[in-house]
């Protein structure tokens, strides 16, 4: 009896070691554990940096589209930079006026709106454009230039299967009939996104007011050029001697134009005789001299057509044959007489 009594005491004890040496680490580690957690909470909160209020709410009226256009990863980062004074308020690309305004009462500012940027593509080839031989493969203008630089003869021209159509996140684009994407300038918000997209680099941004570009990016001879594509620059010049600002400029044999110098007046792609220079006012408003007009003349030395004719102190009148509807008239008239009249916008 004392030896089983002996033996049951034995193993009590040995079970009790056995559970020692389980239960001791797991109340050490729980413990080191229950310590370290005390101590990134209290780390946490002694130096946490308050996040100013100011960002949520920047956030809650930016329009979310992440495209990146701001220069920043999101619109988290953005709304962080505006409130760091690192960027301004109107730095969202797709952001409209009214949200800007909104941005700029959150940070107690006043949003001063630059100049609208949109995408504009520098090639209108398409269909006219020669296929030097048959692409097989995967249909992507990445792909595409990949292979000898593309199909096209001309070793500058969108390749057309729409890779910048892909990527743009406010659906601005579409595939025109002639094989080159349209941009819809309402809905562009110059994010870049096309410019990266483009395998060829012929996406640039361009300011909307300015209604007239020269569609194409071919640096070849004139010769060569047009035997790749028919609506090819051939550099002849023309459209540099008619332009009456002197917005034109011929690179080589590619003529370019200056926006901060264009009127829209568009005589540049009246005379171009290719047709590669793309004007956005197919029809052009008239100007219209109301009986305001104290005949100050300063209308008659800055019309780059002599479509207004009049006598010094008497109501000037408009030639609409000549009117061009360039808009610089509207803008030296001191008493506001001049209006533009009629005129039809189109897409590139």
């Amino acid at each position: 009896m004392l030896t089983s009594a002996a033996q049951m005491i034995t193993l009590t004890l040995t079970a009790q070691l056995e559970i020692s040496a389980i239960t001791g680490p797991v109340i050490v580690m729980g413990s080191i554990a229950l310590l370290l957690g005390l101590g990134l909470a209290f780390a946490a909160k002694k130096f946490a940096v308050e996040k100013d209020p100011r960002v949520e709410e920047i956030l809650e009226v930016l329009p979310s589209a992440n495209c990146g256009g701001c220069g920043y990863p999101g619109c988290s980062a953005f709304a962080i930079a505006v409130v760091e004074g690192k960027t301004p308020v109107t730095g969202c690309t797709a952001a409209s006026s009214a949200v800007n305004s909104e941005i700029a009462k959150i940070m107690g500012t006043v949003a001063e709106e630059g100049e609208k940027m949109i995408a504009v593509i520098l090639c209108n080839g398409g269909k006219s454009a020669v296929n030097a031989f048959n692409y097989h493969g995967p249909s992507t203008c990445a792909s595409m230039s990949m292979v000898m630089g593309g199909q096209k003869a001309c070793s500058y021209g969108c390749l057309g299967s729409g890779d910048c159509i892909q990527v743009c996140p406010f659906d601005a684009m579409t595939m025109g009939d002639n094989g080159i994407p349209l941009i819809d300038p309402e809905k562009c918000v110059a994010c870049g996104k096309c410019i990266e997209a483009c395998p060829k680099n012929i996406i640039i941004l361009w300011p909307a007011i300015r209604k007239v570009v020269v569609a194409c990016s071919s640096r070849d001879k004139g010769g060569i050029s047009r035997k790749a594509c028919s609506v090819a620059c051939i550099g002849c010049r023309k459209c540099a001697k008619v332009c009456p600002v002197d917005a034109v400029i011929i690179d080589g044999f590619l003529a370019r134009i200056n926006p901060d110098k264009c009127i829209n007046c568009g005589l540049c792609a009246t005379e171009c005789p290719t047709g590669a220079i793309i004007d956005g006012i197919p029809v052009r408003p008239k100007a219209f001299i109301d009986t305001t007009c104290i005949g100050c003349t300063l209308c008659t030395r800055v019309c780059p057509t002599d479509a207004i004719e009049g006598s010094v102190k008497e109501k000037h009148t408009v030639i609409a044959d000549k009117c061009i509807g360039c808009g610089q008239c509207v803008e030296k008239c001191p008493k506001k007489s001049i209006k533009m009249m009629g005129g039809v916008l189109s897409q590139q």
